[in-house]
């Protein structure tokens, strides 16, 4: 299943990936286990919709998150591969101050591939609500579509946004959007 949602000119194969947002502008770069930049994004700037162009380790372009609609903190984002100019994944954001939850659904049908969960409705809170509340890290459970567990994504605390995506069971779950909904949900959550 998971080859029906592959990008061309990136492979995703590790189970683990750190990312990190840069510090003066709101880019993103995902590591691999063992260290190597495997996958950059940035937000275009100025724009009327959100764009979050993705380019692989040589710097050639791969897939780009639009988002569905102007300032669209709550709504559907289309993850299209570079290459193909087809749309793969939807990542729909149901936003609320107790749980953000994310759905990977298939570009097409619509079907559910898997989901983003924050985990702890005081955090989700806190971090929403607070002074300085984007300080604390994000926090998510990744299900697949039966809602069993597949992953984490864990933030920890340091001067610019740095989490860890671990993929327990990818099997039904394309590795590729998980990745880069974790840089997106950083980007958008945090204005």
């Amino acid at each position: 299943m998971t080859d029906d949602y592959a990008i061309e000119g990136i492979e995703l194969s590790d189970d683990r990936y750190t990312v990190e947002q840069g510090l003066i502008r709101t880019k993103f770069r995902a590591l691999d286990a063992d260290g190597d930049v495997v996958l950059r994004g940035k937000q275009k700037m100025l724009k009327l919709k959100e764009q979050f162009p993705f380019v692989n380790a040589d710097g050639e372009d791969v897939f780009e998150v639009t988002a569905g609609s102007m300032l669209d903190v709550a709504g559907d984002y289309t993850l299209t591969d570079s290459r193909t100019g087809e749309d793969v994944v939807i990542l729909d954001n149901d936003y609320s101050l107790l749980q953000d939850t994310w759905t990977i659904r298939d570009a097409d049908t619509e079907a559910k591939l898997a989901e983003i969960n924050s985990r702890g409705a005081l955090t989700t809170m806190a971090r929403n609500t607070l002074p300085f509340g984007e300080l604390i890290p994000h926090k998510y459970e990744i299900t697949d579509a039966d809602g069993n567990h597949v992953g984490n994504i864990e933030g920890q605390v340091s001067l610019r946004d740095r989490y860890e995506v671990t993929v327990d069971d990818a099997s039904d779950v394309p590795t590729e959007p998980v990745v880069a909904a974790a840089m997106v949900i950083d980007a958008i959550q945090d204005h």
